[in-house]
């Protein structure tokens, strides 16, 4: 949706959301799919091993960019914990909690972190992918020549400065977490003027543009 001019990296790093798929024994550097609530943290329960340890295991997964379908590597010889999937999911689901808003202290929670914010500005927004024609001749890279990854968002600076950190809320796709997500102005367009903006999607063109366009809250964090 976004005539491309460049932009700059994403900067947040904040839990996603997936689930767990059901527990099993693993071998050595097994691979685990996420789903729609998993995180480092709860992948850190059931495989019984550090976050720290996934992390250095998984360098290109930002704990900002887990998403349905990716491919952890689980490291090690290790052994998941024996749980009914329904227990897991029941575990899961308790940790993501709802988004909270106290506009009395100007402080809004979600995944059980909260988050300062200045103001609340009500946005239209659409979405785009790593598309050649999408992206023009810089190719699917942001301002600064980085790789597009989720939480990049292209605004009109006049209204958001690039590098302003948002927390956005109140969309609708399968390709986003659910609930909010952590982002930066990360991104300009041609097209992207005024109370706008263009959110990056991993996926193919035609299963981002099923995003639309969707009317969306940005708290802009402190």
């Amino acid at each position: 949706m976004k005539l491309k001019i460049r932009a700059i990296t994403a900067l947040a790093a904040v839990l996603g959301l997936g689930t767990l798929l059901h527990a099993a024994p693993v071998q050595a550097d097994s691979v685990h799919i996420a789903g729609e609530t998993t995180t480092y943290y709860t992948l850190s329960n059931h495989y019984g091993i550090s976050v720290e340890e996934l992390m250095n295991a998984n360098p290109q997964i930002s704990a900002l960019n887990i998403y349905p379908g990716l491919k952890f590597t689980i490291p090690g010889d290790v052994q998941a914990k024996t749980v009914a999937a329904a227990s897991v999911e029941a575990v899961d689901a308790a940790e993501v909690q709802a988004l909270s808003v106290q506009p009395a202290t100007n402080t809004v929670q979600a995944w059980g972190k909260e988050f300062n914010y200045a103001k609340v500005l009500q946005v239209k927004a659409s979405a785009y992918s790593s598309a050649a024609s999408e992206n023009g001749k810089w190719g699917a890279v942001d301002y600064f020549g980085n790789t597009l990854k989720l939480g990049t968002i292209a605004v009109d600076p006049s209204v958001i400065p690039l590098g302003t950190k948002v927390l956005v809320t109140g969309y609708t796709h399968p390709g986003l977490p659910k609930q909010a997500f952590v982002a930066t102005a990360t991104d300009m367009g041609s097209a992207i003027k005024g109370n706008r903006i263009d959110i990056f999607i991993p996926g193919s063109q035609s299963f981002v543009a099923n995003f639309g366009y969707q009317y969306v809250h940005l708290y802009i964090i402190e």
